[in-house]
């Protein structure tokens, strides 16, 4: 992929404005402190951690460096230093807002408190409007930041998409001691929706929670005994009992959709928009109508697949609206299948409440590999208030702003401890984390929330550094059960301590055991019945003073991927309970990523070369009478094959074709002989 591809938009990608609000002065300092707060910095601060002594890099609009909260640019000012790669020669300063928000959640120092106010930042101006910024700009942003000192690297921005010369980048960033976090991005709420740099395995990715204010509310919709997946629109206000009603139809919320309905005292159920081409019915429209024939509550599912965030006081809206009932939005999908059920006199139940802890609908959602996880966590990201140009503040969403707290977290570990090393850093955050739960408490996805959401509390607090930070167990029907060892390094010095781990799914099949050796843990998951899917889980320890959850993907596929390994070259073969006709297999590096692909017929076998030490993902693309059907498996080569004259797996072609291809050359070789001899 192209160095020059465009890395659209700061603020429309990685920046929901949910909510914008400018003051100047301190009136606005405690929506900041409340999203600190709701980390746990409290307890860093007790224990005189703020940042002293690291420099955060900041790679976005640049940074106002004027406001009080961020004052100084150079020596002796907050913003130590940087770099203007849009225009050389001009400091970093920030004409956008973007960079100067995100610098003040890391480190503002003044009426605002960021995570880490004693930390210094660097500022690397990438782009001056934040509407597009070519990748180019970044990747030399990452390795400025690396050459000056940075031991932290906050990147809120990205595409939606792979950029290798990005993921390459955060890559050596890493490998030379400097943490990257980075954003998710605000595709959501919909599977696969993190790109670059988000997908990168290195990098820790930020998704969005919800902050911890009155305005955090999120709502239950129950039709008998079924739960749906609802959201309160922006002006919804918190209930003070759930209401309980008929559900009756309403069309699409018009005067003439209601005409004749019985409306009073029900919960109505509606489509979004008109079934009249460019006919706007707005969100208002549509609670005031049903407001005024009694309805207590309306539910509005969307007009395409999936949910959507609605808002109910917007500026094209009637003037003067203020709502008066609850306003839930819904998916395209539970709506018309609830309609369906309407004529038998559906009665549905509701309730509005405060929830900080849920996952932002607008935050990107992995996975993005199935052979490990994005994003890594979540923290505050809704409502956030920080500083932005003119000494001013401002209140805005987006993964954008959950990143920053993350990165600031990083730099008071780091205080403490040194010596931490980027995985190191990523370890403790990722598996120090509070679960995040949905409206029903149940526990969000991992492709949505990774391990859950930051809590700075138990990072500071926690002794030990589990490695690797997630488990991906590779079971299938020929081979059921997977060991997987996770390593205890105590940061205090002392011998591990005796850990007592569980294992907490939804998914009653699997089956886990574990034995400790000293600094070992090796976990055994086991699939107790022929059940394939895709499921997670959390392996969580308990040492004497603290405990640790580390997300886990349990993959259970029909076929299984047996692969023999000689001299550096692994020879495959498949076992699939079922009809298939051809299988891509692919071996990927995982830590350089580079893949290499070979093909299979029913009774055939395949063979690909491992050049280089370390562990190899491989994936298997069965094709199948109705579609394609997937497996995988792990392989560490401790002794990679030597390189020969050509190898054409290393292009991508596989052995069928290498045969097509040696053949014709014979052919070619075979004619032109005797064309010689002939002459």
């Amino acid at each position: 992929m192209s160095s020059r591809i465009i890395v659209f938009s700061l603020v429309c990608i990685f920046c929901i404005v949910l909510l914008v609000s400018q003051s100047s002065g301190a009136e606005l300092a405690s929506g900041l402190q409340k999203s600190i707060e709701l980390v746990g910095v409290k307890a860093a601060r007790l224990e005189g951690l703020d940042g002293g002594g690291i420099k955060v890099g900041v790679i976005d609009t640049g940074i106002d460096f004027d406001h009080p909260d961020l004052r100084g640019y150079g020596s002796g000012g907050k913003v130590v230093g940087g770099y203007n790669f849009v225009s050389p020669g001009l400091p970093p300063l920030d004409t956008n807002g973007h960079g100067t928000e995100v610098a003040g959640i890391i480190a503002a120092d003044g009426n605002f408190s960021g995570m880490a106010p004693k930390a210094g930042l660097l500022a690397y101006k990438v782009s001056n409007t934040g509407e597009s910024v070519s990748s180019n700009l970044i990747v030399s942003a990452i390795q400025r930041a690396v050459q000056d000192g940075a031991r932290v690297v906050n990147i809120s921005l990205g595409i939606n998409r792979t950029n290798d010369q990005i993921d390459g980048a955060i890559d050596g960033a890493v490998r030379k001691g400097t943490v990257v976090v980075v954003a998710a991005g605000n595709n959501g709420p919909r599977n696969d929706t993190i790109g670059s740099p988000g997908m990168d395995r290195n990098a820790i990715t930020v998704g969005a929670s919800y902050n911890n204010l009155t305005s955090s509310l999120t709502a239950t919709f129950q039709v008998g005994k079924t739960q749906y997946q609802v959201l309160p629109m922006v002006g919804t206000r918190e209930l003070d009992m759930p209401i309980s009603a008929k559900l009756v139809w309403g069309g699409y919320g018009r005067d003439q959709d209601l005409k004749g309905v019985n409306v009073r005292g029900s919960i109505l159920l509606e489509e979004r928009g008109s079934d009249v081409p460019g006919q706007k019915v707005y969100f208002a429209e549509k609670e005031q109508n049903a407001a005024r024939l009694g309805a207590r509550a309306l539910v509005v599912f969307n007009n395409e697949t999936g949910i959507f965030v609605g808002e109910l006081v917007e500026p094209n809206s009637t003037s003067g609206f203020a709502p008066t009932i609850p306003v839930l939005s819904m998916s395209g999908e539970d709506g018309k299948s609830l309609n369906d059920s309407l004529g038998r006199g559906a009665v549905a139940r509701m309730d509005v409440f405060f929830h900080p802890d849920f996952v932002a609908p607008f935050s990107s959602e992995g996975p993005v590999s199935p052979f490990y996880i994005k994003p890594d966590l979540v923290a505050p990201g809704v409502f956030v208030n920080s500083t932005t140009l003119g000494g001013k503040y401002n209140v805005t969403s987006g993964t954008s702003f959950a990143a920053p707290h993350v990165a600031g977290a990083a730099a008071l570990l780091l205080q403490k401890y040194p010596g931490l090393s980027p995985p190191d850093v990523a370890s403790i955050l990722v598996t120090t984390t509070d679960p995040v739960t949905d409206a029903y408490g149940k526990i969000f996805p991992i492709s949505a929330i990774g391990s859950g959401r930051l809590n700075v509390t138990r990072a500071i607090d926690a002794d030990l550094v589990p490695t690797p930070h997630e488990l991906v167990f590779t079971l299938s029907y020929g081979q059921p059960s997977e060991e997987r060892t996770v390593h205890l390094r105590p940061l205090s010095g002392q011998p591990v301590p005796n850990i007592r781990a569980t294992f907490v799914s939804a998914e009653p099949s699997l089956a886990f055991s574990y034995s400790q050796s000293n600094g070992t843990l090796d976990v055994t998951i086991t699939a107790t019945g022929k059940k394939a899917g895709d499921y997670d889980g959390f392996l969580v320890l308990h040492d004497p003073s603290t405990t640790y959850r580390i997300p886990v993907i349990v993959h259970e596929t029909r076929g299984t991927i047996l692969a023999d390994q000689r001299n550096g070259t692994l020879y495959f073969s498949l076992d699939y309970p079922g009809k298939w006709t051809y299988a891509k297999i692919s071996l990927i590096n995982a830590g350089t990523g580079n893949k290499k692909s070979t093909s299979l017929l029913p009774g055939d076998s395949g063979s690909l070369a491992a050049y280089e030490r370390g562990q190899y993902w491989i994936l298997a693309q069965i094709q199948v009478p109705n579609g394609t059907d997937n497996a995988y498996q792990t392989a560490v080569v401790s002794e990679p094959a030597k390189r020969g004259i050509l190898d054409f797996s290393e292009l991508g072609i596989p052995p069928t074709e290498v045969a097509i291809i040696a053949g014709i050359i014979s052919v070619i070789g075979a004619v032109g002989l005797f064309v010689r001899r002939r002459n």
